[in-house]
């Protein structure tokens, strides 16, 4: 008799690029957290623009609701990336949804391309939304520059994989998934503070701006201001410039570290039960 040879497995990058299709797949079929996630950035886009709806001072033609515009595509990715899969992989490990994954031939690192590509397909569409909302609310120009959209592009896949992977890490930490969205809210709402997003962060003390430069949120918001407004605005960032350099080399790293920290600390089973 001649032996059977068994197939080969398919490759991780295969298994992750699957499981990113089913992951896409199950949350466009929960409507709710569809509607909620992807107008949440856009709703307080609108509440914050409509506050503070003035020219920003020296610099005409340019208004404070444009600056928040550019803001907000980093707290997009952030609460979805870090709040939303941090809250969302607590919640598989709790139903047993990654024990079944366990004895699949799904890997860890497959697990986390999945989750990556979901958080790339679903911030792309909340920035769509918010570049809607500052276009036709608020008279925000989008660039022609090819430039600024290759900006645009390094900036996007570095900052979702970050926080993604973060947000994955951070995963291991949580007891429960009712208690995930408790402790993952607080590092979130403190970032969008300390970072700039939600205020001027020249305006901030000195030792505050030290802490949120140690963080990915800070680059984050800096670079896609730099890439939706004029580059005159520079002069209102700490350092006076859009340091392009230095934040891809900050939101590199903070991937190497999250890569490492997400592998390290993954777990397939509940703790409780394991």
């Amino acid at each position: 008799m001649t032996a059977t040879l068994a197939a080969p497995l398919p490759s991780t990058l295969r298994l992750g690029l699957s499981r990113g299709r089913l992951e896409i797949r199950q949350f466009f079929r929960e409507k709710d957290a569809v509607i909620f996630t992807f107008t949440l950035p856009a709703f307080l886009l609108l509440m914050l623009g409509f506050i503070f709806d003035e020219p920003l001072n020296g610099f005409p033609g340019t208004t404070v609701s444009q600056i928040f515009a550019a803001s907000m595509i980093a707290y997009g990715i952030l609460s979805t990336a870090f709040l939303s899969i941090g809250t969302g992989i607590a919640s598989d490990r709790e139903d047993g949804t990654l024990k079944r994954l366990h004895g699949t031939p799904v890997t860890a690192t497959a697990y986390l391309i999945g989750k990556v590509m979901l958080v790339m397909v679903t911030t792309a569409a909340e920035i769509a939304l918010v570049l809607g909302v500052g276009v036709v609310v608020f008279d925000l120009e989008l660039p022609t520059e090819a430039g600024r959209w290759v900006t645009f592009g390094w900036l996007f896949a570095l900052s979702v994989i970050a926080c993604t992977l973060f947000g994955i890490a951070v995963s291991a930490l949580v007891r429960s998934a009712k208690s995930a969205a408790a402790v993952l809210n607080l590092p979130v709402l403190a970032l969008q503070f300390v970072s700039g997003i939600f205020v001027d962060i020249a305006s901030l003390p000195e030792t505050m701006v030290k802490i949120a430069s140690v963080f990915p949120v800070k680059w984050m918001g800096q670079g896609f201001r730099s890439v939706f407004l004029p580059d005159e605005l520079a002069a209102q960032e700490v350092a006076g410039q859009w340091e392009h350099g230095r934040i891809a080399l900050v939101l590199g790293a903070w991937c190497v570290a999250g890569l490492v920290l997400a592998l390290a600390t993954f777990r397939w089973n509940d703790r409780r039960t394991a």
